[in-house]
């Protein structure tokens, strides 16, 4: 598989994003992660989505590490620092389970805090429910885990032509389109770094083609699956999902409703803020993190 590799000058002054880097290989390639905090406290996993990186979490990274968690924030393959196969063609959902995996082996992460978004969830939660005895519990937020059996809200049908279609795909703004607040042409820059050029992009042009919109879709067995295994999950399970984001909207009520680790816990709307919730609102999700891990440990 041809892979490609930013440039490390692509990353020089990025604000608030002062994390030393960390590699690992993963089916041949160079995985990044930022890890904070002391390396034998137990892991909060922090997984991004589309088109995102682990920059999206650079807010929330600092507050877990000093309340004395070990923090570990990975660039999935295709995005941020790591390694990016140059085909859509090499990416597939199964494929981004398979190097998650990988990852918490190659890491040897267990008693893991979860905390996932967007794609982040979709890969985040089938790892989860494939490999329960690596988790202890998880807090999801403007995330799901879809199978094709529903209709998905038209914004993201709207979204995955203009992946598809569009000759022009800009990633920062993309991420400002995604939030309440206008991001500055500084942060903005930053998400686009580990893109120099439209060969960058096949991982985030792909992405939207992936997640499952027909009962018949490559990963809807596994996805039911793993809703199977929500079903009997009785570690504790969070929802935090923002007010202002059209596309996942109200997704945290099936959770809520079907997952017995998620009865009695204290679900929270982040209010003022879009999809990327993180990027708007990383202080207040780092503190509600903090205290979900001391509330259920």
């Amino acid at each position: 598989m041809n892979a490609l590799r930013t440039p490390e000058a692509r990353f020089a002054n990025l604000p608030d994003y002062p994390f030393v880097p960390h590699y690992v290989e993963v089916d041949g390639m160079r995985m990044h992660y930022v890890e904070e905090g002391p390396q034998d406290a137990a892991p909060v996993l922090l997984l991004h989505g589309e088109p995102s990186w682990s920059f999206l979490y650079r807010f929330m990274i600092p507050p877990l590490a000093a309340a004395g968690h070990r923090v570990i924030a990975p660039d999935l393959l295709g995005f941020g620092k790591s390694d990016k196969p140059a085909r859509q063609e090499d990416y597939s959902y199964a494929g981004h389970v398979a190097w998650m995996r990988s990852f918490l082996e190659a890491l040897e992460l267990r008693n893991i805090s979860l905390f996932c978004q967007d794609w982040g969830s979709l890969i985040g939660l089938r790892v989860a429910a494939e490999n329960e005895e690596r988790f202890a519990r998880i807090t999801l937020g403007n995330g799901g885990l879809p199978t094709g059996d529903r209709p998905l809200p038209a914004a993201f049908k709207a979204w995955q032509l203009f992946a598809k279609r569009s000759p022009y795909f800009p990633i920062g703004k993309i991420i400002d389109k995604g939030t309440v607040q206008d991001l500055s042409d500084e942060v903005i820059a930053g998400y686009d770094a580990p893109f120099p050029s439209a060969k960058y992009k096949a991982g985030a042009r792909a992405f939207p083609t992936l997640v499952p919109t027909r009962p018949d879709d490559p990963a809807s067995e596994a996805n039911r699956a793993a809703w199977k295994a929500f079903e009997n999950w009785n570690k504790p399970f969070l929802t935090c999902f923002s007010d202002k984001d059209p596309i996942t909207r109200g997704g945290e009520r099936p959770w809520q409703k079907l997952v017995p680790g998620a009865s009695g816990q204290p679900h929270t709307t982040i209010e003022g803020a879009g999809h990327f919730l993180q990027e708007e609102k990383g202080p207040e999700l780092a503190d509600l993190l903090i205290r979900f891990i001391e509330l259920s440990s």
